[in-house]
């Protein structure tokens, strides 16, 4: 299952809608004013379904991953000089990708894909594709894809 997801051109907080390969709505990724980044991810209802919040005043960036109002991991990044490199504390997955971060992929416990994410370069905004071996794991990876841009939006 593929969904494709777009930064918003006119927007003062993060916010994302992303869509299914027909082009219908999957969900849309609103940004909270807060002390770090807070974005709150909404079906196509209007319904929560789920927030990554980052954890201030950590060594490393930090994110919280929540389904609904239930904390189901995070995601932090770790030191490295060239190669980065996530900590994933979410299903027993792992992060590899390629060192400019605009390609990755997300590997189960066993090495097994589950998602591939990559970056379309000639657009305004952020835009991924992201890949999902299991239409169940989309909210899952869509919210590590959400984490990762978001510490990368704080660095640069």
């Amino acid at each position: 299952m593929k969904l494709l997801f777009k930064q918003r051109f006119f927007s003062w907080l993060d916010s994302y809608d992303i869509y299914y390969e027909d082009g219908s709505t999957a969900y849309t990724v609103k940004g909270q004013l807060s002390w770090g980044h807070c974005l709150k991810i909404f079906d196509p209802y209007g319904r929560e379904v789920g927030t990554v919040k980052e954890r201030v005043l950590t060594w490393m960036p930090k994110f919280e991953l929540y389904l609904g109002s239930q904390y189901i991991g995070c995601i932090s990044k770790e030191f490295t000089f060239f190669k980065p490199r996530y900590n994933i504390e979410c299903n027993g997955w792992q992060v590899e990708g390629n060192w400019m971060e605009w390609d990755y992929q997300v590997l189960g416990p066993q090495g097994d894909l589950i998602a591939t994410v990559s970056k379309e370069i000639w657009n305004w905004m952020d835009t991924y594709v992201i890949d999902t071996a299991f239409p169940d794991d989309a909210i899952y990876v869509l919210m590590l894809v959400l984490a990762i841009d978001a510490e990368k939006c704080s660095r640069d």
